[in-house]
């Protein structure tokens, strides 16, 4: 499959804009270089144990962790979340993340586009559909940006760009905050949302970026028309530490130390939308690091799991090292379904072996 044409810019596309590629590679560089987990926060995830279940009656061949997602079948009810794009170093690491998508069967995000609406000479470094010609693939904006300028031109043009199957909108009102002149205005987006779904081709994900989305919102974003949503929950990277420790502002830098652990954890995230919306495409990221975590976000209700800084560091050293992550996430996921006696995901989630563990007075 040839890749995809870079359609020509807009009319009214703003002149080029070096601080969002700075920015990009000052992502990279943060998340790669410095601490930026959530430290008091945690995923939730570690008051649920499987129970062991030590005769299965199951032959490991016949395993299947094979799902459904907006209508496309993976491998694995994995998700390669949205990381990056817009420089070299991106390009590379978007290159090696599609190509282990398309080996594994994955899904796969790419990072915010708005640096390509922006600069265009940089939005190649996004369209990776000639590596991944079969799997389901997302573009990305910020929903703030709807605010700034952004419409259906834009959104169409990213999908576009990638041959995409669906649209990524996140949210990311605490990162916009501790960012240096960030995008604050999130003023009246869910009528803009709203438009959007009714108008734009493919399907649109509501995503925040590690500070989690709750019930009550979550039922406004579904009331909106959003086809699925990313909970992105607290206890994994902390985007206002990323923020806060590239900043040069010192306001900046201690709003980003202040908010370091703010969020819904991911898992109460995941059971209060499942509570609400009990057949929502349901991606479960936010600290997620193995396969067992991901086998205990699907028993919760989850369909898909996201992961981003674990294939952001294997990304940053090699090929070889996504795949290696890629073949251990399964791995970990077929000794869930094995070690509870389950042959596939559907059984897993009506098998009631996530207990929890969470102390009598919590």
């Amino acid at each position: 499959m040839t890749a995809p044409s870079l359609p020509s810019p807009p009319a009214a596309t703003p002149p080029p804009a070096p601080e969002t590629q700075r920015r990009k590679a000052d992502h990279i560089r943060v998340c790669l270089e410095q601490d930026v987990q959530c430290q008091q926060t945690t995923t939730g995830l570690e008051n649920y144990r499987f129970q062991h279940c030590c005769l299965p009656e199951l032959d490991w061949a016949d395993l299947n962790i094979s799902c459904q997602f907006l209508g496309k079948t993976l491998g694995a009810p994995l998700l390669i979340s949205s990381m990056t794009g817009g420089t070299e170093q991106a390009e590379v690491i978007n290159q090696r993340l599609a190509i282990a998508a398309q080996t594994y069967r994955l899904a796969m995000g790419v990072g915010s586009q708005r640096v390509g609406i922006e600069s265009p000479e940089v939005m190649p470094t996004f369209a990776i559909r000639q590596y991944a010609p079969d799997c389901l693939l997302f573009a990305n904006l910020g929903a703030v940006q709807l605010n700034y300028g952004y419409g259906l031109a834009e959104c169409q043009q990213v999908v576009e760009t990638l041959a995409a199957d669906a649209l990524i909108l996140h949210l990311n009102a605490l990162q916009e905050s501790v960012q240096s002149r960030g995008d604050r205005n999130f003023k009246g987006l869910l009528s803009k949302i709203k438009a959007l779904c009714q108008h734009l081709p493919v399907p649109v994900i509501a995503k925040e970026v590690g500070n989690g989305i709750a019930a009550p919102l979550a039922a406004q974003l579904i009331e909106a028309g959003v086809a699925a949503i990313d909970v992105a929950g607290a206890g994994g990277t902390s985007w206002a530490k990323v923020e806060g420790g590239r900043a040069g502002d010192p306001r900046q830098r201690r709003l980003g130390q202040t908010f370091a652990d703010w969020g819904v954890p991911t898992a109460d995230c995941i059971t209060q939308i499942r509570a609400i919306a009990p057949t929502l495409p349901l991606i479960a990221s936010g600290g997620i690091r193995n396969g067992l975590q991901a086998a205990k976000a699907i028993a919760l209700g989850a369909d898909l799991v996201g992961l981003a800084h674990p294939f952001l560091t294997a990304a940053a050293d090699s090929e070889e090292s996504v795949a290696l992550l890629a073949d251990c996430l399964m791995e970990e996921l077929k000794t869930v379904l094995l070690c509870t006696g389950n042959a596939d995901l559907t059984a897993l989630k009506a098998s009631g072996a996530l207990q929890s563990v969470r102390p009598s007075n919590q």
